[in-house]
């Protein structure tokens, strides 16, 4: 297993380009299938999560071809309908491709999804939404079937704005016979980016941004167009946190700033000077931390992807935070390895209390999640001595040469491969 191995204690300065979004592109790789043709896409992250999306395309009978910034999915000979388990027992976003599944074949076949062990996240929300809309389901040792004559457009209120749920019924429900409207949808900035993909593709999706969304079926789709993805709001805000914990100046281009100003927010009660361009961010943390609450919740709340490394952040702040989690239960796990480098915390059911301590120490640390992974990163560079961040697997699933990224801006950091 590789290991990162950080040494600590250096400001990061200087100029980055923000990758793809990881969680935009995993719906609309999915969503390409729609089409029964080609489709070009750019900006996708080379992320373990989106390679794996892409090997259960190919499965499905999909061919691929991958070059500098760009893949080519031509999806003309769709011949298989069922996910492999050992494929999607690795990513839980390949649960997505059961919506584009039945919407192109009117039928799909897939086990519980995998990922990161940060709580229960239930596809019950998925599932009652098709149903819904006339797809038959059938659960039967551990596999799920979904199949149906026709999807029929129909009203669906989610009993929690899901962005999961929210996507996969709108994949679900492009080539509908009528009208599908979403209520208590998903806000997030990568359902808006789902929603400009699919009606470049010709589907007829409005509301997206907002809690309700309306999906007009459509009879046919175009076959051949590209697209570009959004930037990565959740890596942004990353580099931006390890610019605070490092006490550093770092600008980040190719960056949506609306879609981050939850994290910019906090970030300047915290004391760091933000300065904000058309699509760039400056940040100046050269003045001490200060402690800051956080409750996590639905777009435009303040991200749980951000929680970890916020967390790791506030370890280093004058005063004491609370950190509330409201969105999943078993996002704290990573705090057991922040405190093998010191940090103070006390976990009390969802809430965290964060008592800030002076600094960190290196240590060797184990990756619990793709967050709580990044969360260690962030705190490593601030630490004095060198970390082992072991696991890294979790890490790669969601950032692109993150380590080369941090070197370009004057951190020292360099992977180890396993034994």
């Amino acid at each position: 297993m590789a290991k990162y191995i950080i040494e600590g204690g250096r400001k990061l300065e200087g100029e980055i380009e923000i990758s793809g979004s990881k969680n935009a592109s995993l719906p609309i790789i999915a969503a390409s299938i729609l089409n029964s043709g080609v489709t070009k896409l750019y900006n996708v992250p080379n992320i373990r999560d989106t390679q794996i999306m892409i090997e259960i395309l190919k499965v499905l009978g999909c061919k691929i071809k991958k070059s500098s910034g760009k893949i080519v999915i031509d999806s003309r000979k769709i011949q298989i309908h069922e996910i492999p388990e050992e494929l999607m027992r690795k990513m839980r976003s390949s649960v997505i491709l059961a919506g584009a599944l039945l919407s192109r074949c009117n039928e799909a076949i897939f086990s519980c999804p995998g990922g990161c062990d940060i709580g229960a996240r239930p596809i019950d929300l998925h599932l009652e939404g098709f149903k819904q809309i006339g797809i038959y389901i059938e659960e039967n040792a551990g596999k799920i079937k979904c199949n149906c004559q026709n999807i029929i457009g129909n009203e669906i209120t989610l009993d929690f704005p899901s962005v999961g749920a929210t996507e996969n019924i709108m994949l679900a429900a492009v080539n509908a016979e009528g009208k599908t409207i979403i209520k208590n949808a998903a806000r997030e900035p990568e359902i808006i980016d789902l929603q400009c993909f699919l009606n470049k593709m010709g589907a007829k999706v409005t509301g997206a941004g907002e809690s309700v969304i309306t999906i007009q079926g459509v009879k046919q789709l175009k076959k051949d167009f590209g697209y570009k993805v959004m930037p990565d709001r959740i890596e942004a805000g990353t580099i931006l946190c390890a610019a605070a914990a490092t006490n550093g100046k770092v600008a980040i281009n190719n960056i949506v700033p609306e879609h981050i100003s939850a994290i910019t927010y906090k970030l300047e009660k915290m004391g760091c000077k933000i300065k904000i361009e058309k699509n760039k961010i400056y940040i100046d943390a050269s003045k001490k931390l200060k402690a800051q609450d956080i409750k996590t919740m639905p777009y435009p709340g303040f991200p749980t992807d951000m929680q970890s490394i916020f967390t790791s952040i506030l370890s280093i702040s004058k005063g004491t935070s609370i950190v509330v989690e409201n969105i999943f239960e078993n996002r704290y796990r990573y705090t057991s390895e922040l405190i093998r480098m010191g940090a103070k915390i006390k976990i009390e059911g969802k809430t965290a209390i964060i008592k800030g301590v002076r600094r960190l120490y290196g240590a060797s640390v184990t990756s619990t999640d793709l967050r709580g992974g990044a969360s260690l990163v962030v705190a490593a560079l601030s630490a004095k001595g060198t970390t082992e961040v072991s696991n890294i697997e979790y890490i790669l699933r969601g950032y692109e040469n993150l380590d080369k990224k941090l070197t370009k801006l004057g951190a020292k950091i360099k992977i180890k491969e396993g034994d």
